[in-house]
């Protein structure tokens, strides 16, 4: 795939009553963008199906006869990537001939996840937004950094053709969703938080549709945008909502031993895709004399792929701990335990809801907006969760907090069913639907 000179170095963009001038590089040289083709084969590659007696509503809106095609920019986290590719799983499922085009940073974990996923991805250079917003590097070299992922996102979009854009957050939906609006392709975007980030919120004035997880964010983006507003939850991925019982996924962890003992207790510990230092070094600290003092406890720990290695080294082998840097198969450890601890991150906050999982969450104070913060607020009122901030975090006040959960049924009992009654499960499926309807109107 090469990338194409633009024919002109300023672009014009009418949007409603709103016009705004965009100033671009023409490349001096072309070269190629990486791309890296599924994993999976796809029964339906072509971008022309024929379909005489059954039409889909994608091949519908497409004159009857081609596969709907849709651009997908997500990545940095788990938190963004996974959205996006519960999106991309309903679309396949709505419509099978839909061809779907992710777009994310090379050697990131969206360029390994996506495709063993079985999407097609292609990457682009990214520059990534420091703070404070008035630091250096932004007023130099993230005006130059954004021009060029937007150059390389728009060749994708030209050479692709999608009739729509999706932007699930992270430093590659901003340049790739400016680049459909600059070539007038339809964009919608999707909010996991409470509160929108700085992209979503600018993005909000140029997007056809803003799929958001909680009434709180409508609220945040400017009032034009707040009319386009679906608030419909986060949406998981499909293999999230499969049954998978208790004591086969404990078996998968811990040995049939382990699936037949009535009484364990496991914990599964969430540190984020990357590697929450804090909470690791609190469990670190505890989990030996908890699994001395509770026989009957199981930890399944993800350290995150950045602190594995150090973690790996310091942690001790247990044949009740199962330590990993990333856990795959998700739905399996979800379906292991009892309790979660993690992150407040907003993907985990809907995916603890959705399965109905007792929760003790710790926000980052990294985060900019104060997204974790809000996000475990809510968790705490909507359905009980315990809340740590991270100035009390320690070995001890992680300790007591899950003796405390795992010690009363009845507070567990009733978090599950709170969990449960306030989860959108179908939120994915609500969203790829309101995509097919926006690009057959």
């Amino acid at each position: 795939m090469l990338l194409n000179p633009f024919v002109s170095s300023t672009f014009r963009i009418s949007h409603g009553d709103r016009r705004i001038s965009l100033p671009f590089l023409s490349p001096t040289s072309q070269r190629e963008l990486p791309f890296y083709p599924s994993r999976k084969p796809s029964p339906a590659c072509c971008l022309s199906v024929e379909r005489p007696n059954d039409q889909s509503p994608a091949a519908a809106a497409n004159g009857g006869n081609l596969g709907l095609r849709v651009v997908v920019a997500a990545g940095g986290t788990a938190g963004h990537i996974s959205p996006a590719m519960a999106i991309g799983d309903e679309l396949k499922s709505a419509d099978p001939p839909t061809r779907i085009l992710f777009v994310g940073c090379p050697n990131s974990m969206e360029s390994t996840t996506v495709p063993a996923a079985g999407f097609d991805f292609a990457a682009i250079s990214a520059g990534k937004l420091s703070r404070p917003f008035l630091y250096l590097t932004n007023l130099f070299g993230l005006p130059l950094n954004l021009l060029r992922s937007a150059r390389e996102s728009y060749a994708i979009l030209r050479d692709f053709e999608p009739q729509i854009v999706v932007g699930t957050g992270g430093h590659v939906s901003f340049p790739t969703c400016l680049a459909a609006v600059v070539l007038g392709i339809k964009l919608v975007i999707q909010e996991q938080n409470s509160v929108p980030g700085i992209a979503n919120w600018v993005l909000s004035f140029f997007a056809d549709k803003i799929f958001t997880a909680f009434n709180s964010a409508v609220n945040s983006f400017p009032k034009r945008s707040a009319a386009k507003c679906v608030v419909c939850g986060n949406p998981i991925r499909q293999a999230l909502r499969r049954y998978i019982s208790k004591a086969a996924a404990r078996v998968n962890y811990f040995g049939q031993w382990a699936g037949a003992m009535a009484e364990a207790k496991v914990v599964l510990v969430l540190s984020g895709s990357l590697g929450a230092n804090s909470v690791n070094i609190a469990l670190l600290n505890c989990y030996s004399q908890v699994l001395s003092e509770h026989e009957n406890w199981f930890f399944i720990w993800q350290t995150g792929v950045e602190a594995f290695d150090e973690m790996d080294s310091l942690v001790r082998s247990h044949p009740r701990l199962f330590l990993a840097p990333f856990l795959k198969s998700i739905d399996m450890a979800y379906a292991a335990s009892d309790l979660v601890v993690s992150r407040a991150g907003a993907m985990t906050c809907s995916e603890i809801l959705a399965l109905g999982k007792p929760s003790i969450l710790i926000p980052s104070p990294k985060n900019e907006e104060g997204h974790q913060l809000r996000n475990a607020s809510l968790m705490a009122d909507i359905v009980g969760a315990k809340v740590i901030s991270e100035e009390e975090l320690d070995s001890i006040a992680l300790r007591t907090a899950m003796e405390e959960v795992l010690g009363d049924e009845e507070r567990m009992a009733e978090m599950s069913e709170r969990a449960l009654k306030a989860a959108k499960p179908d939120a994915a499926s609500v969203i790829a639907q309101h995509i097919l309807s926006l690009v057959k109107s």
